[in-house]
């Protein structure tokens, strides 16, 4: 592979993981010292590190949310639109930033904003890792958000129920696919996996384990996907690539089931890999419910 090969591989599947908007690093920055305790009861100022805490701390209490990050989710919303942001792209969030902002609770992803939150930890800030991999992960961050911030977390709980409605029945064997080199599916510890189990798929990657470096995540070969023959296949296309077409030029794509009854379907990297936001989660429960019924 070259290296400007690897070097986009790499990028990409840091970003399957990826809750927040880019991952946390040092930050040669002078920063006031903070005196607080590291735990909060009632949070007043929330900066949000991930698009989908951001969602829900605005849903649950707009005037609470004093600072996001950069994600192309929240820029595309007006309801975003006058909260200040304390990141770009995939940047580091900027400490200065944040810290001028007077938060008393930081919200990031474990793993990818560690070093950011622990830097703000020292300061004196609260803040609060997330790791949404599965379903119960949502409800509970929702109640915990709505608790430390003294907001009702019922209307939202509700509204993820209705998600949930009208399941297809038919357990299809199905596989996702979220990038070609190397080949990338879900197994049950992912938010993809978890999905696809509420909606009664097959996953045929769900007991797999391997030598990824991604938990959640296995690699698989075409001779082993053609060895499974998925009745259904969702392929993830984030970020503009064109991951269907590649797939199509393979020599086992015509040979597996799911392309030869045309249940191939395409789908967004945020509500299926990434929940990002909640009206993403939403859109990728509706067409789970499409892709997955009865032909």
């Amino acid at each position: 592979m070259s290296r400007h090969c690897l070097t986009k591989l790499l990028a990409f599947l840091c970003s399957i993981l990826l809750i927040a908007c880019g991952t946390a690093q040092n930050q040669n920055v002078n920063l006031p010292a903070i005196s607080s305790n590291s735990s909060v009861e009632s949070a007043e100022r929330v900066v949000a590190l991930t698009s989908l805490t951001a969602d829900i701390i605005e849903r649950l209490d707009k005037n609470k949310l004093v600072g996001i990050a950069g994600s192309s989710l929240l820029k595309s919303s007006d309801r975003f639109t006058n909260i200040p942001t304390v990141s770009e792209g995939q940047t580091p969030p900027n400490l200065e930033k944040i810290v001028a902002l007077k938060p008393d609770l930081v919200i990031g992803a474990k793993g990818f904003s560690d070093q950011t939150l622990n830097k703000l930890k020292e300061l004196g800030i609260a803040t609060l890792a997330t790791d949404i991999n599965n379903w119960n992960a949502l409800t509970e961050i929702t109640q915990d958000l709505a608790q430390k911030i003294g907001a009702d977390p019922t209307p939202l709980l509700e509204r993820y129920q209705t998600f949930l409605t009208d399941i297809p029945q038919q357990n299809l064997s199905t596989l996702v696919l979220v990038s070609r080199q190397p080949i990338l599916a879900p197994n049950k510890n992912s938010w993809a996996g978890d999905l696809l189990a509420k909606f009664n798929a097959k996953n045929l990657a769900a007991e797999l384990q391997g030598k990824s470096p991604f938990p959640g995540y296995i690699t698989l070969s075409p001779e082993k996907i053609l060895q499974a023959n998925p009745e259904v296949l969702l392929i993830v296309e984030p970020f503009r690539q064109k991951l269907l077409e590649e797939f199509k030029a393979q020599p086992f794509w015509s040979q597996l089931k799911a392309t030869q009854r045309d249940r191939v379907y395409v789908f967004d990297y945020y509500g299926l890999v990434n929940p990002g936001s909640i009206d993403k989660i939403e859109e990728a429960c509706a067409k789970l419910k499409q892709a997955l019924k009865a032909s």
